[in-house]
């Protein structure tokens, strides 16, 4: 009697752990991008301008202080400052001049995410390469030491055609810049990033007349803070599961034929809406209804049962009903007009706010489930 109670409980406790595993291999669980701002301090740089004389004279110290905003896992925008100080140069007959001035440069950049372009998005990934491109204006002051220059030289140097644009006060000119940008992860909000720019302005920069653009190029050296979560995880909801009846049979008396219907293919997915108050089916989750579609046109005896939701988080139980209704009505409407499937093979529900089968914002979501089912001969 006592192995038979120990062998009863062991079997017990092997079944639980069994339908725990088959759940927990059910449910998957997937990074979601979250549009965030940002902010960037690098107050560790040094600019190289363009010209004769040797490369260290015309290094000078710079730093950059922006903020940015991505709007998806690719595409972002920034606004910012670049300052401190530019030097110019001047080689002829074996006499070497240098002067330096101020200046200050805000700038709009476009920004675009070369990581997550090529590997895909990855939250954790160590090391992000992104590019950026952008438009702004350098206000220039401070040059005295070119007129000075200037004054040193005198005509006997040729000063009339080597500091022919020669300016003072403050000077305004269109900048136009591109760069690239390396960030080392510290944690989900911190990064320490290195960023090398080249900026082009007229030939009226450095106070010489050359003919073509006048150039100066950046690196620099600083932290990145993200402002809240950049990315979210959410729960697809697993499989539903099929509940299997064992019986035991003691005595057979009358064998009967009986048809029974069952399901041999099924599909689910769920298209999220991510945005409050948004009834339009993003552009990177069309894919899953594409895939509901294809599953209906390879069964064409399946059918396919849709039920809309909101986030009870937000808005009232009056708005989410609406909310549910207009997302559950959106993808039916694209399965029946962009993918042909009628509508006698689509089903319809939406639960408002009143059922919640995500987490939090993952509940702005139309679930699809998609069946074809057989009717099979059995015996009993």
């Amino acid at each position: 009697m006592k192995i038979n109670k120990t062998l009863l409980a062991g079997l017990l406790m092997m079944g639980l752990s069994s339908a725990a595993m088959a759940q927990e291999q059910g449910e998957k669980v997937e990074n979601v991008f979250n549009p965030h701002w940002y902010v960037q301090v690098q107050p560790l740089g040094a600019q190289y301008t363009l010209g004769e004389s040797s490369f260290g004279d015309l290094m000078s110290y710079n730093l950059q202080i922006a903020g940015g905003y991505n709007f998806n896992k690719l595409v972002g925008a920034r606004f910012a400052i670049n300052a401190f100080q530019s030097k110019g140069g001047w080689e002829m007959k074996g006499l070497d001049k240098t002067w330096k001035w101020n200046y200050i440069a805000p700038a709009v950049d476009a920004t675009l995410n070369f990581s997550n372009l090529i590997f895909g998005y990855n939250p954790d990934r160590l090391f992000t390469l992104s590019a950026f491109a952008g438009i702004g204006a350098n206000i220039a002051w401070g040059n005295d030491d070119a007129a000075a220059v200037k004054a040193e030289l005198g005509s006997d140097y040729g000063h009339n055609q080597n500091l022919r644009h020669l300016w003072d006060g403050t000077k305004v000119k269109v900048l136009g810049r591109a760069g690239i940008m390396g960030d080392f992860r510290i944690n989900s909000n911190w990064s320490v990033g290195l960023e090398l720019q080249a900026n082009t302005l007229n030939d009226r920069y450095n106070s010489k007349k050359a003919g073509n653009s006048d150039w100066y190029f950046n690196g620099l050296i600083g932290v990145k803070y993200v402002f809240g979560k950049s990315n979210k995880k959410v729960k697809t909801p697993p499989a539903p599961v099929q509940e299997r009846i064992v019986e035991k049979v003691v005595e057979k008396v009358v064998e009967k034929k009986i048809y029974v219907e069952t399901t041999i293919h099924e599909l689910n997915r769920a298209v999220y809406f991510k945005n409050a108050g948004r009834t339009s089916i993003p552009a990177d989750e069309m894919y899953k209804v594409q895939e509901v579609a294809d599953f209906l046109k390879e069964h064409p005896e399946a059918t396919v049962t849709l039920c809309g939701y909101a986030d009870k988080g937000t808005g009232n139980p009056t708005i989410n009903a609406e909310l549910a209704e207009k997302r559950v009505n959106v993808v039916a409407e694209a399965l029946v007009k962009q993918y042909g499937i009628a509508e006698s093979r689509i089903s319809i529900d939406h639960k408002g706010d009143t059922v919640q089968p995500m987490e939090g914002t993952a509940n702005r979501v139309t679930i699809a489930v998609a069946k074809s089912k057989k009717v099979v001969e059995t015996v009993k």
